[in-house]
């Protein structure tokens, strides 16, 4: 089971495309998304396509939980908020909170970012990128991974997001379970 994690960011409106990937290699998929990623989606046909509603909320505590198990999780597009929130243990949406928890399980974990050249090259990102690295986390961000574009220019550069390079690092994670 994957949970397919989407923040903020205008490349979350193509989530599906991994969702595609994953059912092709017959996995099973979960929807998760921040409130504000969930803006971005079109959460009745994912739930139809993935057979699993698409959460945003924390669930009540006393609820059951409407999603089986993750035995990993791709966080993306992910962004430089969520990216900072999550190194520093920061657990305000129910995405951040269930990547504290497959940090602290050591599930396979892939974080990819969608964000603009300057927000990725903040140092407190910077920072945590390479805390999540160092903890397990394949951190997908640079130019080898794309060129992250000029601020104000993300629209035109949705088509470049590389959801093929999420799953199959996801697929070759070290924490995959042989």
């Amino acid at each position: 089971m994957l949970y397919a994690l989407a923040m903020g960011s205008p490349a979350a409106r193509d989530i599906g495309k991994l969702v595609e990937l994953a059912h092709a290699d017959g996995w099973e998929v979960c929807v998760v998304a921040s409130p504000d990623g969930a803006r971005f989606l079109d959460v009745e046909a994912l739930a139809e396509k993935t057979g699993h509603p698409v959460r945003s909320t924390y669930k009540a505590p006393a609820a059951p939980d409407a999603l089986p198990p993750a035995d990993g999780m791709i966080a993306a597009p992910i962004t430089c908020n969520s990216l900072a929130k999550w190194a520093a243990g920061i657990s305000d949406t129910l995405p951040l909170g269930l990547l504290v928890e497959a940090v602290g399980k050591g599930q396979p974990v892939v974080a990819m970012p969608f964000s603009n050249r300057a927000q990725i090259a903040f140092p407190a990102v910077r920072e945590a990128m390479r805390r999540l690295s160092e903890w397990g986390v394949a951190v997908l961000s640079g130019p080898e991974v794309y060129e992250q574009h000029e601020p104000g220019t993300g629209d035109r550069h949705l088509h470049r997001f590389p959801w093929e390079l999420a799953w199959r690092t996801f697929l070759t994670h070290p924490r995959q379970p042989s």
